[in-house]
Protein backbone atom coordinates (compact mmCIF):
# COMPACT_ATOMS: atom_id res chain seq x y z
CA UNK A 1 0.00 0.00 0.00
CA UNK A 2 2.76 2.09 0.61
CA UNK A 3 4.07 2.01 -3.42
CA UNK A 4 0.49 2.57 -3.99
CA UNK A 5 0.40 5.94 -2.10
CA UNK A 6 3.55 7.03 -3.33
CA UNK A 7 2.44 5.95 -7.10
CA UNK A 8 -0.58 8.18 -6.47
CA UNK A 9 1.83 11.09 -5.80
CA UNK A 10 3.19 10.78 -9.13
CA UNK A 11 0.26 9.85 -10.70
CA UNK A 12 -0.75 13.66 -9.26
CA UNK A 13 2.06 15.16 -10.75
CA UNK A 14 1.30 13.95 -14.27
CA UNK A 15 -2.17 14.64 -14.25
CA UNK A 16 -1.15 18.21 -13.90
CA UNK A 17 -0.01 17.97 -17.77
CA UNK A 18 -3.43 18.22 -19.61
CA UNK A 19 -4.56 21.22 -17.25
CA UNK A 20 -1.11 22.94 -17.70
CA UNK A 21 -1.50 22.48 -21.24
CA UNK A 22 -4.90 23.47 -21.54
CA UNK A 23 -4.11 26.79 -19.26
CA UNK A 24 -1.37 27.47 -21.34
CA UNK A 25 -3.62 27.03 -24.95
CA UNK A 26 -5.62 29.28 -23.22
CA UNK A 27 -3.23 32.04 -22.11
CA UNK A 28 -1.61 32.11 -25.56
CA UNK A 29 -4.67 31.94 -27.52
CA UNK A 30 -7.55 33.69 -25.68
CA UNK A 31 -9.57 30.94 -27.27
CA UNK A 32 -10.47 27.49 -24.89
CA UNK A 33 -10.40 24.24 -27.21
CA UNK A 34 -13.27 21.56 -27.13
CA UNK A 35 -10.66 19.07 -25.89
CA UNK A 36 -10.02 21.22 -22.27
CA UNK A 37 -13.66 19.95 -21.30
CA UNK A 38 -13.97 18.19 -17.87
CA UNK A 39 -14.61 14.99 -19.67
CA UNK A 40 -12.10 15.45 -22.66
CA UNK A 41 -9.42 16.24 -19.97
CA UNK A 42 -10.20 12.95 -18.21
CA UNK A 43 -10.05 10.69 -20.60
CA UNK A 44 -6.38 12.59 -21.95
CA UNK A 45 -5.27 11.97 -18.26
CA UNK A 46 -6.62 8.41 -18.12
CA UNK A 47 -4.84 7.85 -21.83
CA UNK A 48 -1.83 9.58 -20.76
CA UNK A 49 -1.49 7.28 -17.15
CA UNK A 50 -2.50 3.84 -19.59
CA UNK A 51 0.74 4.89 -21.44
CA UNK A 52 2.75 5.76 -18.17
CA UNK A 53 1.90 2.18 -16.95
CA UNK A 54 1.73 0.22 -19.93
CA UNK A 55 5.30 1.16 -20.55
CA UNK A 56 7.05 0.92 -17.19
CA UNK A 57 5.26 -2.46 -16.61
CA UNK A 58 6.50 -3.89 -20.43
CA UNK A 59 9.79 -2.43 -20.42
CA UNK A 60 10.77 -2.61 -16.73
CA UNK A 61 8.42 -4.45 -15.30
CA UNK A 62 8.38 -1.99 -12.40
CA UNK A 63 7.04 1.93 -12.24
CA UNK A 64 9.61 4.13 -9.57
CA UNK A 65 7.57 3.53 -6.34
CA UNK A 66 7.65 -0.28 -7.37
CA UNK A 67 11.52 -0.08 -7.72
CA UNK A 68 11.46 2.04 -4.36
CA UNK A 69 9.83 -0.43 -2.42
CA UNK A 70 11.43 -3.50 -4.18
CA UNK A 71 7.99 -4.93 -6.20
CA UNK A 72 7.88 -6.37 -9.61
CA UNK A 73 5.17 -7.18 -11.80
CA UNK A 74 5.41 -10.73 -13.97
CA UNK A 75 3.35 -12.84 -15.14
CA UNK A 76 1.84 -15.69 -13.77
CA UNK A 77 4.96 -17.95 -15.14
CA UNK A 78 7.47 -15.33 -13.87
CA UNK A 79 8.23 -13.65 -17.14
CA UNK A 80 7.82 -9.88 -18.58
CA UNK A 81 4.68 -8.80 -19.32
CA UNK A 82 3.94 -7.91 -23.21
CA UNK A 83 2.20 -4.67 -23.76
CA UNK A 84 -1.10 -6.03 -24.35
CA UNK A 85 -1.13 -7.31 -21.06
CA UNK A 86 0.20 -4.58 -19.49
CA UNK A 87 -2.76 -2.46 -20.70
CA UNK A 88 -5.44 -5.22 -20.19
CA UNK A 89 -3.72 -5.02 -16.27
CA UNK A 90 -3.87 -1.07 -16.13
CA UNK A 91 -7.65 -1.62 -17.38
CA UNK A 92 -8.70 -4.04 -15.09
CA UNK A 93 -6.84 -2.71 -11.95
CA UNK A 94 -9.35 0.87 -12.27
CA UNK A 95 -11.57 -1.50 -10.56
CA UNK A 96 -9.62 0.25 -7.60
CA UNK A 97 -11.36 3.37 -8.26
CA UNK A 98 -13.78 3.61 -10.89
CA UNK A 99 -16.84 1.62 -9.77
CA UNK A 100 -16.90 4.74 -7.03
CA UNK A 101 -16.25 7.36 -9.41
CA UNK A 102 -18.58 6.20 -11.88
CA UNK A 103 -21.67 5.81 -8.38
CA UNK A 104 -20.64 9.11 -7.69
CA UNK A 105 -20.84 10.63 -10.91
CA UNK A 106 -24.52 9.22 -11.46
CA UNK A 107 -25.54 10.63 -7.96
CA UNK A 108 -24.25 13.72 -8.83
CA UNK A 109 -22.05 13.85 -5.83
CA UNK A 110 -20.14 16.56 -5.04
CA UNK A 111 -16.12 16.15 -5.57
CA UNK A 112 -14.90 15.88 -1.49
CA UNK A 113 -18.40 13.01 -1.44
CA UNK A 114 -16.80 11.51 -4.85
CA UNK A 115 -13.32 11.16 -3.06
CA UNK A 116 -14.92 10.20 0.07
CA UNK A 117 -16.79 7.46 -1.86
CA UNK A 118 -13.68 6.55 -4.07
CA UNK A 119 -11.48 6.33 -0.85
CA UNK A 120 -13.99 3.86 0.84
CA UNK A 121 -13.90 2.10 -2.79
CA UNK A 122 -9.86 1.66 -2.68
CA UNK A 123 -9.72 -0.33 0.62
CA UNK A 124 -12.68 -2.50 -0.05
CA UNK A 125 -10.84 -3.42 -3.12
CA UNK A 126 -7.82 -3.86 -0.82
CA UNK A 127 -9.40 -5.81 1.39
CA UNK A 128 -11.21 -8.10 -1.40
CA UNK A 129 -7.41 -9.77 -1.85
CA UNK A 130 -8.13 -11.61 1.70
CA UNK A 131 -10.22 -13.39 -0.17
CA UNK A 132 -8.35 -14.81 -2.86
CA UNK A 133 -6.35 -17.79 -2.28
CA UNK A 134 -2.87 -16.41 -2.86
CA UNK A 135 -3.93 -13.12 -1.11
CA UNK A 136 -3.41 -11.63 -4.55
CA UNK A 137 -5.50 -8.45 -6.06
CA UNK A 138 -8.14 -9.92 -8.48
CA UNK A 139 -6.70 -7.58 -11.37
CA UNK A 140 -3.51 -9.20 -11.53
CA UNK A 141 -5.94 -12.94 -11.36
CA UNK A 142 -7.69 -11.81 -13.79
CA UNK A 143 -4.66 -10.63 -16.55
CA UNK A 144 -2.38 -13.62 -15.19
CA UNK A 145 -0.07 -11.30 -13.59
CA UNK A 146 1.40 -11.39 -10.16
CA UNK A 147 3.17 -9.29 -8.37
CA UNK A 148 6.61 -10.06 -7.08
CA UNK A 149 9.60 -9.37 -4.39
CA UNK A 150 12.59 -8.49 -5.94
CA UNK A 151 14.80 -7.30 -2.68
CA UNK A 152 18.25 -8.09 -2.87
CA UNK A 153 19.59 -10.58 -0.58
CA UNK A 154 20.85 -9.36 2.65
CA UNK A 155 24.24 -9.04 3.01
CA UNK A 156 26.18 -11.79 5.87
Amino acid sequence: MASFVYEGLLLFGIGLIPGAIGALFVALTGHQHPLQSDTALRIITLAIYAVYFTWFWSVRGQTLPMQTWHIKVVTAHGGPLSQPRALLRFAAACAWFAPAALIASLNHWTRWQGLGAIAVGVVAYALLALLHPRRQFWHDALCGTQLVDVRPPAKA
